[in-house]
């Protein structure tokens, strides 16, 4: 058995080798760096797989949420509403604008935010909620873009991890994830499901104006050189970067498909264990049936309810099993994000999940012999 990673990139990069090579070297040999035809080639090519109107490279996936805030006008002490339970990124940004960041709980199931704790969060002073496609499940869109509609708020969708997932409204239509609310965020990072071999992200939207003002903000608030019109940041995606993107933007929809396979053998093989609840979608398809997209697993995290899950790591770690915990402590309870208006009553589920989740090996190279390895070592010591 070869050797488990957390991320394959090195098995992944293998199989399209000489084409990412040959590509780069043809950027090399361009000089065209910065805002070259890969980018735009790129965009062109994304944009049409999303089915959205506008693609706006960025330099990474945080600059891509920040630049969103940016865009939508948001003011300081407005409040934006998201989960407590994800990277601090999310919540970093909000408050890097001094706007105002209001924590809610998450759904026990998918581990998104929770529809009723958004309804329940929302105040006079609300402009936006910020729902994250966590570990690559779309959150709960439909019932979202309702609240925001009815209380005239924005959307900005964190699909840092969910690119290629696909939401199915409750009538059968289809939209991408990212591709719903007003605005939305991606990370380029290398280990995402969409990554390239640095820093990369974007932004997505259907709104023209919107996307205008957006490509003013991430290029020093310039749409013509030397006229600054809006304040901007410095945020550009390298041709280097986007070539690599536009490689494996052809095979997004085969590495997703790779990541739902195994994720069906992980699921199989914890079916009859009491202590272990395995990832979940929608309750029709658990996420992961053969007519849903729903679910493209960044990560395969599980609920331990029995044992020490961190003594669960280091047991994995010892038998040569990377493995990760995403996330060991809640948004609510970080220093840099201590407010005396939370409860901790109200982060019942989040303060539960720090407890009990674990991420195994997710990737595209994944074989059935790593899978029964993994959870054979996983059975063994819950069962022990």
């Amino acid at each position: 058995m070869k050797k488990i990673q957390m991320v394959d990139l090195k098995g992944q990069y293998n199989k399209i080798k000489e084409e990412v090579d040959q590509s780069v070297l043809e950027v090399l040999d361009s000089t065209a760096y910065i805002n070259g035809p890969k980018v735009h080639e790129f965009q062109n090519n994304l944009e049409k797989y999303l089915g959205v109107k506008h693609v706006i490279p960025c330099a990474n996936g945080t600059d891509a949420l920040q630049i969103a805030m940016m865009g939508l006008g948001l003011k300081p002490g407005d409040e934006v509403i998201t989960a407590d339970f994800t990277f601090a990124a999310t919540v970093e940004v909000i408050a890097l604008l001094n706007l105002t960041p209001v924590l809610v709980d998450v759904d026990p199931v998918t581990f998104n935010i929770d529809v009723e704790a958004v309804k329940n969060a929302i105040t006079p002073k609300t402009k936006a909620i910020v729902p994250v496609h966590l570990f690559g499940m779309c959150a709960n869109m439909e019932a979202l873009m309702d609240i925001a509609q009815t209380n005239n708020l924005f959307v900005i969708e964190d699909n840092a991890q969910g690119i290629g997932a696909t939401y199915t409204y409750t009538d059968g239509r289809k939209a991408k994830a990212g591709t719903i609310g007003h605005i939305a965020s991606t990370s380029f990072f290398p280990s995402k499901n969409l990554g390239c071999y640095g820093d990369g992200g974007a932004i997505f939207t259907n709104d023209d104006d919107l996307a205008h003002t957006i490509r003013g903000v991430v290029n020093h608030g310039m749409y013509v050189r030397y006229h600054h019109d809006v304040v901007g940041v410095n945020s550009r995606l390298d041709s280097i970067q986007a070539t690599i993107l536009n490689i494996k933007l052809k095979h997004l929809d085969n590495y997703n498909q790779a990541r739902q396979n195994a994720a069906r053998a992980y699921n199989t093989a914890f079916a009859n264990e009491e202590y272990i609840i395995t990832p979940s979608g929608k309750s029709e398809c658990l996420g992961i049936c053969s007519s849903c997209d729903c679910h493209v697993f960044h990560q395969y995290t599980l609920r331990v309810l029995k044992g020490d899950r961190d003594a669960l790591v280091k047991h994995l770690n010892d038998k040569g099993i990377p493995c990760g915990v995403y996330y060991p402590i809640p948004l609510h309870r970080q220093k840099a994000y201590l407010d005396s208006r939370y409860n901790e009553a109200d982060f019942k589920v989040t303060n539960q999940l720090v407890k009990e989740v674990i991420s195994l090996p997710m990737h595209t190279e994944l074989d059935d012999d790593q899978i029964e390895f993994i959870t054979s070592t996983v059975k063994n010591f819950v069962n022990s």
